[in-house]
């Protein structure tokens, strides 16, 4: 096919845009390579200075680097019962899936490199004193309150750091390209949670904490035996399950910490926690909620009954504009608890998220709007496409409904524009990037922004793409679990949709992918788990910056009502994905 262009120069493949990747010749305004030929949705770009990088190419021939990453080791736990210590347990192996091309022998030695990146998805970066919180949902629901998540900011600081540290990809040694992070950055959809998303992915000091910057106001020091007590003495609900008292804990949770920025390039897709308030209610919804978000008065306790009624309102999406919720809020007023208002918890814009990625406060290493140009703010759309390398072009979908709920869906026009961008490009392989999967593309509900456009499920998206010989994968999230799901087409045509486990619950992994052709008819996709750089083993009196994202692991393996197989099986995690040249 024509699509292959470069000559290898070595063993393992060196080639172009290899060299490219590992100098750092990266285009701030249209990605890795070369822009693409702009779209409704992406900017006319010039080429400008090459940012520089932190990498430099390795010394040839290239070896597999699975150093930090779960082919190596994995947290596990030490003890059998009660509150359960982590330490460093025995790593996963390599699993090759064969359902859609028979995988050739002799291709290891024949394998030339296409790509390597990076997956982060749904980090859920949560302002925990926000008063529109659903916390008081676990009086139903063990998990509709998690322990550890007053940790999310230092425990995604560390995933950074361990990106920072990969010297290499785990099977062909080649420099990593970018990192894409699919959706669910944020989970109040909070202004406060945006300028941390952005620092902790660009570098930058962050003070996880708002209202009064004194002390903590939330759940955690409320007295209440259904929240972890951490700095009393209480026997509440966790501690009589073995979680610890560990006193200074709210303070250092919510002290300034430091993000080095990753040193790769790095790109966004949205989600629906970063488009919708509390990822539920729609983006025109009730206007009480957005006053409410940043007022003096905060519910964290009602009866079970209550809260499963709640519960099953957003369940079963019967309430998408907040009405619900806002008449639950005043009912429960003489409920609610005191605290300090602040402004900076006010719901952000799609408008808002894009000026935010466009900041140059917020480029890091680049690219300028991390994927988003001006021409999405002018059009009001969160979708784009880049250059992944001189023959891999990356599509990043929009797939969240403003009309409401949880699940997604995509208009017409982004349908007919993914339809363009793949025929447009057909000399190019393909890496289509979301936030919700296949089968959670089930809400279409009409955009109030777009009433009349017809909404698409993800049946639909996979019947396009499997229309089109140059898809190779389709990557996601959102399920908070580790999921690998081939797709046959008539004709020869498929693609892999790789859904990989969310930042915030266990196993807390994140997702190195890599792209090869085979040389022999066939291509490859290898995906590598990765963990944050932090011990697997905790020390409950560290409460520094490492300390507590080590700890941000323990807590979340022990969450009460936590899923127990977010980690997938063998075939969902280390994996090598065989699929035929289209």
């Amino acid at each position: 096919m024509s699509r292959i262009r470069s000559v290898a120069t070595s063993a393992l493949g060196v080639n172009r845009r290899t060299v490219l990747a590992a100098a750092g010749a990266v285009s701030v305004s249209a990605g890795i390579g070369y822009a693409l030929r702009p779209t409704d949705s992406q900017a006319a770009t010039t080429t400008q200075t090459p940012v520089a990088s932190s990498r430099r190419a390795p010394a040839a021939p290239l070896a597999p680097y699975t150093k930090g990453t779960t082919l190596a080791t994995v947290a596990a736990p030490r003890t059998s019962s009660g509150y359960r210590r982590l330490g460093d347990g025995a790593g996963w192996k390599r699993v090759v899936r064969s359902e859609l091309a028979a995988p050739k022998s002799g291709r290891a030695g024949r394998r030339t490199p296409l790509a390597a990146f990076v997956q982060f998805t749904d980090l859920h970066l949560m302002d925990v004193q926000h008063p529109l919180r659903l916390e008081f949902l676990r009086s139903t629901d063990p998990h509709a309150w998690r322990p550890q998540e007053a940790l999310t900011v230092q425990g995604a600081i560390s995933l950074v750091e361990r990106v920072n540290a990969l010297r290499g990809a785990p099977v062909t040694g080649s420099p990593l390209h970018f990192v894409m992070t699919t959706g669910d950055n944020t989970d109040n959809n909070a202004h406060s949670e945006l300028e941390w998303f952005m620092k902790v992915m660009s570098g930058g000091r962050i003070t996880p904490d708002s209202g009064d910057a004194r002390h903590y106001e939330g759940v955690q020091n409320s007295g209440l035996k259904l929240y972890w007590q951490p700095d009393s003495t209480l026997r509440d609900g966790d501690k009589a399950l073995g979680f610890p008292h560990l006193k200074g804990f709210l303070a250092a949770a919510v002290r300034e910490v430091r993000s080095p920025g990753l040193n790769l390039p790095w790109y966004s897709t949205v989600g629906n926690h970063d488009a919708l308030p509390l990822g539920c209610y729609g983006s025109h919804g009730d206007p009480y909620l957005a006053e409410a978000a940043i007022g003096g008065k905060k519910l964290m306790n009602v009866s079970a009954a209550e809260a499963k009624k709640l519960q099953d309102a957003i369940k079963n999406a019967k309430d998408p504009k907040g009405v619900g919720y806002r008449d639950f809020l005043k009912a429960h007023a003489r409920s609610m608890r005191s605290v300090t208002p602040d402004e900076k918890r006010a719901p952000y814009t799609s408008a808002d998220y894009l000026k935010a990625h466009l900041d140059p406060a917020h480029q890091g290493i680049g690219p300028v709007g991390h994927g988003y140009s001006s021409a999405n703010l002018a059009a009001g759309t969160q979708y784009y496409t880049f250059r992944i390398a001189d023959d891999v072009i990356g599509i990043s979908l929009d797939t969240t409904d403003a009309g409401g709920h949880y699940e997604g869906s995509i208009g017409t026009a982004q349908l007919k524009w993914l339809d363009r961008t793949l025929r447009d490009n057909k000399d190019s392989y393909a890496v289509v990037f979301s936030h919700h999967t296949s089968k959670t593309m089930t809400n279409t509900r009409p955009d109030p922004a777009h009433p009349g456009e017809r909404r698409h499920n993800g049946a639909e998206v996979v019947s396009l793409l499997s229309s089109h010989a140059n898809v190779l994968a389709w990557v996601n999230g959102h399920i908070h679990k580790n999921v690998v799901t081939p797709h046959a087409a008539s004709g020869g045509r498929s693609f892999w949709e790789i859904s990989t486990a969310s930042h915030v619950d266990h196993p807390q992994l994140a997702r190195v992918i890599e792209l090869v052709d085979n040389k022999d008819g066939t291509l490859s996709i290898f995906t590598t788990l990765i963990e944050s750089a932090a011990p697997h083993r905790t020390n409950f009196a560290d409460l520094s910056q490492t300390g507590l994202a080590a700890l941000y692991r323990e807590l979340s393996f022990n969450a009460p009502g936590a899923g127990k197989t977010l980690a997938g099986d063998a075939n969902d995690r280390n994996t090598e994905l065989v699929l035929k040249k289209g």
